[in-house]
């Protein structure tokens, strides 16, 4: 029997290389590997969470995630691509779980902090947002999902998930819920912008989304954060830092022209121009399919949200499944009579 895979994003925008190198490309990989059952999560109620007062912004990119989906390779008719809030199930398993931890057991998550920080919530949280790790938990417990792909600063979520499993099934006294696997990277991890000054974001700004053009691609690839005191070509650059060499660290698979460009860079003589010229080739020639195959499948937006409908009956059929045992757990499982006039 295949293992379950839990993975996902959300819509607040077209997805970027940042989404590609941290986790689409290992997910075309796992999909097709034929170890794995995946189930992919359009995570939309997640995204209000601090998209409240701009659901548009949410319901809008609903399209865009799927279609970036079938760009870069994942295929309905293995994986079921699905609309988090089309599952009402997953709001009720929300609620279940959410009498099995503490305020300050959600409120220690350090990804919930950071989150927190970034977003400048001080004082005035959204309750949405705070238990964004219960939510999470119900993601993926709805499915008893084996494995989740996640970037390092997720891991505290499955930690989470993990420990609602243990005390849902101890406090029921039921192996229900077995507990997941964080599946990481093989390497690079999070992608910096081409500003070099954080993680590739597209509240940010500094993101290469996988369907921009050659002619946007390259005005971002111009902008991309090089050696500040590289003045000259003849002078010798600086090389750690560099967003150019990173992004060549990450999608060149000739390692060799790599490293004959950082020694040349290191020890003068290469200009950032021609740098940049050639990242532009590798990038481009990676992003070229993968935007072709996006138009195409964009002519016929009908047949996307038909796979979308299709993916989440898939997925809400066995969402079903495990809330029936939920509730003959809980012991909720009520078989009422006719109604009493």
């Amino acid at each position: 029997m295949s293992k379950i895979l839990l993975t996902g994003d959300r819509p607040t925008g077209p997805l970027h290389l940042g989404h590609y190198i941290g986790s689409l490309q290992n997910r075309v990989k796992l999909q097709n590997s034929g170890e794995y059952k995946p189930y992919i999560l359009i995570a939309d109620m997640q995204a209000l969470t601090d998209n409240f007062e701009t659901p548009e912004v949410v319901s809008e990119n609903i399209l865009n995630v799927a279609l970036d989906y079938l760009a870069i390779g994942i295929n309905p008719e293995i994986s079921s691509v699905y609309i988090q809030s089309q599952i009402p199930e997953f709001s009720e398993l929300t609620m279940y779980f959410l009498n099995l931890l503490t305020l300050n057991q959600v409120e220690r998550n350090p990804t919930v902090k950071e989150e927190i920080r970034q977003k400048n919530f001080e004082n005035k949280i959204p309750l949405g947002f705070l238990i964004y790790p219960v939510s999470q938990a119900a993601d993926i417990l709805a499915f008893n999902a084996d494995v989740v792909p996640v970037g390092a600063d997720q891991v505290p979520m499955i930690e989470d998930t993990n420990m609602i499993a243990r005390k849902f099934n101890q406090t029921y006294k039921q192996e229900l819920f077995k507990e997941c696997k964080a599946l990481l990277p093989e390497s690079h991890g999070r992608l910096v912008g081409v500003d070099g000054k954080a993680k590739m974001s597209k509240s940010l700004g500094n993101a290469i989304y996988l369907k921009d053009t050659s002619d946007e691609l390259w005005g971002k690839v111009r902008q991309m954060y090089t050696d500040p005191n590289h003045l000259k070509v003849e002078d010798p650059g600086q090389v750690e830092g560099n967003v150019c060499f990173t992004y060549l660290d990450a999608f060149d698979d000739d390692k060799a022209k790599v490293q004959e460009l950082k020694d040349h860079y290191s020890k003068g003589g290469l200009g950032d121009m021609k740098v940049k010229k050639y990242v532009m080739e590798v990038l481009d020639a990676k992003l070229t399919p993968i935007r072709q195959r996006r138009e195409e499948f964009a002519k016929d937006p009908a047949q996307v949200m038909a796979m979308l409908a299709k993916g989440t009956e898939e997925a809400r059929a066995k969402v079903h499944e495990t809330m029936k045992a939920v509730k003959q757990a809980m012991g909720i499982s009520y078989e009422l009579g006719a109604a009493v006039a």
